[in-house]
């Protein structure tokens, strides 16, 4: 495993607890516990037991039957304004008086008949209308010392126009002459001497009906509400409803909410807990990364972040935040293994949030295998518009399939939803523009970008083959071998092909002095062996001065300096020796700057590079001489320490070996010597091809 440093591991510590710590502000108390279920459905979730004691109330239908038969009997309330009933009387006492024609028996008479209604009641227009339509079939009359309730039947009651038609029936019988206006004395002053008390009655209707509707029995502790694929009944919705609502109302008491909280600040903490442990253990190039710790962390929380945003202001809008981006951006940048569980975790912090999240995360589920499975080897842009099409057929297959077997009929289907998904999905084929911009922060390399940087036609190879053209097509074998070596081993085949093309850049400013590039005239000739160390070993110092003007990316210019390693040209070194009187010669001046491989690509680099430079030493390569040179060279490497530092293992390293072999091979199969073909032998430094291949003595 690779190792981090004190600083780097207190940083992804407080990074961690920075992100517990933000998140459990906005996720902690907003879990989604509401239950979705149709009456007359079946119930699609696991048995559920009764956590607390839950009162049976009566179910709607039966509640309605209940409201129904006590609306029916019900007698609304109704003010007796005895001041207005004194003042009317008053008034036409004063009135009749004032008519000397009108006997006092006559006039007393109908003083009485005018108390006697006013006794029962004057009503309203909108009373009147109600007991005719048979709504009102009875009142209830109370003072305002609020002391005396009486029920009065609705056929006592008489509005202001049918009190007065009986008056003028009764002053007809009188014989009482049209000319006196007793009548017009007392249709002006018969007023409503009963109002509508609305507050009062609607007070004792609730009253009526909670006493009524009071719970008819209870659902004890620990006893069974529902099983799975029971149907709910409209009893068992209405027990349903009951649990939701005291759930909901223990979760507003205080002692209840802080235990809740505290429990989902731990499934938060245990949740990136075991990301980051997951990172520690299974994908250790990436945890001893600070850049991409901080990278993933934040990329999970900004996300995160801006899910709970949107559940706030419109939680039916999470169906359009594209949850695929997050194992396409990692897949691509990282790998698979680490791009899925990467997105699990976002799910499962996401669903603290979603409604249905048993769903949310099914769907979820599905829509990240699609994506790294159509994701996977990204190579063009067009692909991210095929991914979104598989991921959208997905969305909408499972939503479909989910809503049939929730609640067992299509037409349920809500296909706005539909709509949702396919925003999603346009969302998600412009994901290049969001890989883009994680590029230029924080320093990655996607895919897309080493196939661009692969096309030699660019500036720095089109260089390289114009002024290096031996070196060039080293470039291309040794990227060839290590493409396939990587692919054998499940490395990153695409890093490695183009870090191959890359890693000799540095040979441009001296192509001369390397062999490959050389035509019967050797420069070292003429030069002491540290001046032609010294040279060669610039040619890695020159290819990341090169690397940096190019802009070519951290995993290029890494390669470049990592392909040789802090071996020796010991060639050179081994010249010094022998042409020193003393035999003591320093081996700083002889060694390359490093560092040594650190990941597996720059390993199979420095293999393939080293192998494929020696085997054109070879005057006859045969499969025995091959594998031999392969062999030596490989094991000199290892022996040398070369990929201490790399997390490449030696079986790995076995079937690199095997690989070169094969390839090399192939690259020499066809080879056959005419007589007047045959080259003189070629000699070589058995020392130098171990670990210098670039300083063969090639004459």
């Amino acid at each position: 495993m690779m190792k981090q440093s004190l600083k780097t591991k207190v940083i992804i510590m407080l990074l961690i607890a920075l992100t517990v710590g933000v998140l459990s502000l906005f996720l902690v108390g907003g879990t989604s516990d509401k239950l979705v279920y149709i009456e007359g459905r079946p119930w699609n979730y696991p048995k559920l037991i009764a956590p607390f004691d839950i009162p049976i109330d009566y179910d709607s239908v039966s509640s309605q039957h209940i409201k129904d038969s006590i609306n029916a009997a019900f007698a609304p309330f109704y003010l007796d304004k005895n001041d207005v009933k004194e003042n009317a009387l008053s008034k036409i006492k004063g009135s009749l008086d004032s008519i000397t024609s009108l006997k006092p028996a006559v006039r007393t008479k109908i003083i009485n008949y005018v108390d006697t209604l006013f006794s029962h009641g004057i009503i309203d227009i909108d009373t009147q209308n109600k007991i005719s339509r048979g709504e009102v079939t009875e009142i209830r009359k109370y003072s305002q010392d609020d002391i005396n309730i009486s029920t009065v039947s609705a056929s006592q009651l008489r509005s202001h126009e049918a009190a007065y038609k009986e008056l003028k029936d009764f002053l007809s019988q009188m014989h009482i002459p049209e000319d006196w206006q007793v009548s017009d004395i007392l249709y002006h002053n018969i007023k409503p001497t009963l109002e509508y008390d609305k507050v009062k009655t609607e007070t004792q209707l609730e009253e009526e009906y909670k006493l009524a509707l009071a719970p008819h029995g209870v659902k004890v502790k620990g006893e069974r509400i529902i099983d799975y694929g029971e149907i709910v009944t409209a009893e068992k919705y209405t027990l349903l409803k009951t649990y939701e609502r005291i759930l909901n109302e223990k979760k507003l008491d205080n002692s209840v909410k802080s235990f809740s909280r505290y429990g989902n600040i731990v499934l938060l903490f245990l949740i990136l807990l075991s990301y980051y442990l997951f990172i520690r253990t299974l994908v250790p190039t990436v945890f001893s990364s600070l850049r991409s710790m901080v990278f993933l962390f934040s990329f999970i929380f900004l996300f995160v972040l801006i899910v709970y945003l949107i559940s706030l202001l419109r939680p039916g809008f999470l169906y359009i935040v594209p949850f695929a981006l997050v194992p396409i951006v990692v897949t691509i940048f990282f790998n698979t293994s680490l791009g899925y569980v990467t997105h699990m975790v976002v799910v499962l912090l996401s669903s603290f949030v979603a409604p249905d999240s048993i769903d949310f995360v099914i769907m979820q589920f599905l829509a990240g295998i699609i994506a790294i499975v159509s994701i996977k080897g990204l190579m063009q842009r067009s692909q991210l518009v095929v991914c979104a099409l598989f991921i959208f057929l997905c969305y909408t297959i499972t939503y479909v399939t989910q809503s049939v077997v929730r609640y067992g009929a299509i037409d349920t289907i809500d296909w706005h939803v539909i709509l949702y998904f396919a925003v999603n999905c346009i969302v998600l084929s412009f994901a290049y523009f969001g890989i883009f911009i994680v590029e230029k922060i924080f320093g990655f390399t996607s895919q897309v970008t080493l196939v661009e940087l692969s096309d030699i036609n660019n500036d720095v190879l089109r260089e390289l083959s114009e002024n290096c053209p031996g070196t060039f097509q080293h470039s291309l074998q040794v990227a060839t071998l290590a493409g396939e070596a990587a692919r054998q081993i499940g490395a990153n085949v695409q890093l490695v092909r183009a870090g191959a093309l890359y890693h000799d850049i540095g040979k441009i400013d001296n192509p001369a002095f390397f062999t490959e590039n050389q035509s019967g005239v050797n420069p070292h000739d003429v030069l002491k062996p540290d001046q032609s160390a010294s040279i060669v070993i610039s040619h890695v110092t020159d290819g990341l001065r090169r690397a940096e003007k190019a802009k070519l990316p951290e995993v290029i210019k890494d390669l470049i300096a990592q392909h040789h390693g802090t071996s020796k040209t010991r060639y050179f070194y081994n010249k010094a020796l022998r042409q020193s009187a003393t035999g003591n010669v320093p081996t700083e001046p002889y060694t390359y700057p490093g560092p040594n491989p650190t990941t597996r690509e720059a390993a199979i680099l420095m293999m393939a590079d080293a192998c494929e430079a020696a085997t054109k030493s070879l005057s006859d390569p045969n499969e025995q001489n091959i594998t031999e040179m392969v062999e030596k060279i490989v094991e000199g490497q290892v022996a040398d320490g070369m990929f201490y530092d790399a997390p490449i293992s030696y079986k790995e390293i076995t079937e690199v070996k095997k690989c070169l072999i094969k390839r090399l091979l192939t690259f020499y199969h066809t080879r056959v010597s005419y007589p007047e073909d045959v080259k003189p032998t070629v000699s070589y430094d058995t020392d130098s091809s171990l670990s210098d291949p670039e300083n063969l003595n090639i004459e």
